[in-house]
């Protein structure tokens, strides 16, 4: 049959499903290579915990073995041969897979003050890194996972993540990741959501009713600035998933994969002029780690920007976007060292005013035709992120080492290698 021979009419039916926005893995069931790992999670909100099964199932030997940090999960049983050495956990599977399962509690709270996992009898807030420890998989050069996550909630509760879902099951991405595991920011409960569509980008603003979370409002803030970032980074995440509660959850934000978790009291922009919002936005597009000691890279990086969409989008007008830079200036007095373990709100003022001054550097240098943004496109999804990737990139732009990078204005860096 020539060019609709059933080799044909397989590869144009794969591809009208992924033009309709059929989850891409299902399009390859066939691929020699490719195992399925179906997570299944009951919650149970009285206690506190989750009940996860992790079931693979494989035509042969793909995935040979996964060990993980077995400190926070209790119960362990599993098909094939089990081992726990002290705090590690390793599975070795059956060649045609089998089920592994354990029992996590999702109450944990940040610092002593507040919770960043929760689950009460009337929602629940947790990262699926709370559900499932991260694990290193031994399995077939080539090979592939194909996953999914079910949530089984308790009467009509509904769930929201940063992936997508067709008949009751969130189907995972991880692209570049042979074993994908699910991560990102999970909502459960009688949840209020609005989703919206935004520079090209899925957004979903989600949190328990009857709680005082302005969806909108956040919806609005992104609206003004996301097109900007959009400029800035053009490949942005396809989905972002923010999730929100209020007390006892703890009083700050945090970012995961594709997703921001933010406390509803938290304002969206700040008496100072800076977003909260906005900087973990930066986190979850930057999708890069510092190494030790050079946290405040990454914290001013996304400081700064959150200053500096804002200044772009009008969200903040010219004079107040300045009186928020010195705002930045007269806080990083306080700041002794910059290098250090973790960037303190002192630190992270000093680094904004490292990269306002490197920002400056680059466009006199250049005549506005370049800018930290060339820099920070370089950065994209780096892994520990260190002063000399910093100078790297820096140098790549300007054609020389940036004076606003000299170690005399990088306090307490030379002594970790700076």
């Amino acid at each position: 049959m020539n060019c609709f021979s059933r080799l044909c009419f397989a590869a144009l039916l794969a591809a009208a499903l992924a033009a309709c926005g059929a989850p891409a893995s299902e399009s390859d069931a066939g691929d020699p290579l490719r195992y399925d790992v179906d997570y299944r999670v009951t919650l149970r909100p009285d206690s506190a915990t989750a009940e996860v099964r992790m079931r693979v199932r494989q035509e042969r030997h793909l995935l040979r073995e996964i060990q993980f940090d077995a400190r926070r999960v209790g119960d362990l049983d599993a098909d094939g041969n089990l081992v726990i050495d002290g705090d590690r956990a390793t599975w070795t599977l059956p060649e045609n897979g089998g089920d592994l399962s354990w029992s996590v509690r999702l109450e944990h709270r940040r610092g002593g003050d507040g919770f960043d996992a929760l689950l009460t009898p009337a929602y629940g807030i947790f990262r699926a890194e709370d559900l499932v420890p991260r694990a290193a998989a031994r399995s077939l050069r080539g090979s592939r996972s194909h996953t999914r996550l079910r949530l089984l909630t308790p009467g009509a509760w509904s769930a929201v993540t940063e992936y997508p879902e067709a008949d009751g099951s969130f189907y995972v991405s991880r692209p570049g990741r042979r074993f994908a595991q699910p991560a990102g920011w999970i909502a459960v409960g009688d949840l209020g959501v609005r989703r919206e569509q935004i520079a090209g980008v899925r957004v979903a603003i989600a949190g328990p009713t009857g709680q005082a979370i302005r969806r909108l409002d956040m919806l609005a803030l992104l609206n003004w600035n996301l097109p900007e970032l959009a400029r800035v980074i053009p490949e942005l995440p396809a989905r972002l998933t923010v999730v929100s509660a209020g007390d006892p959850m703890w009083r700050g934000a945090l970012s995961a994969p594709q997703s921001i978790y933010v406390h509803a009291d938290r304002p969206l922009i700040s008496e100072n002029g800076t977003s909260t919002l906005l900087h973990e936005l930066m986190h979850v597009a930057l999708g890069a780690s510092s190494a030790d000691g050079f946290d405040w890279i990454i914290e001013g990086i996304a400081e700064y920007y959150s200053l500096e969409l804002m200044r772009r989008s009008g969200t903040l007008t010219p004079e107040r976007y300045l009186d928020a830079i010195e705002f930045q200036r007269l806080w990083a007095r306080d700041a002794n060292r910059l290098c250090a373990r973790h960037s303190s709100g002192a630190t992270t003022a000093y680094a904004v005013m490292r990269m306002h001054a490197l920002d400056a550097e680059i466009r006199e240098a250049t005549e506005g035709e370049s800018s930290l943004d060339d820099v920070l496109l370089q950065l994209i999804d780096s892994a520990d992120i260190d002063l000399a990737a910093l100078l790297s990139a820096a140098t790549a732009v300007l054609g020389h080492k940036p004076d606003a990078l000299h170690s005399d204005r990088l306090p307490g860096c030379r002594s970790i290698g700076g």
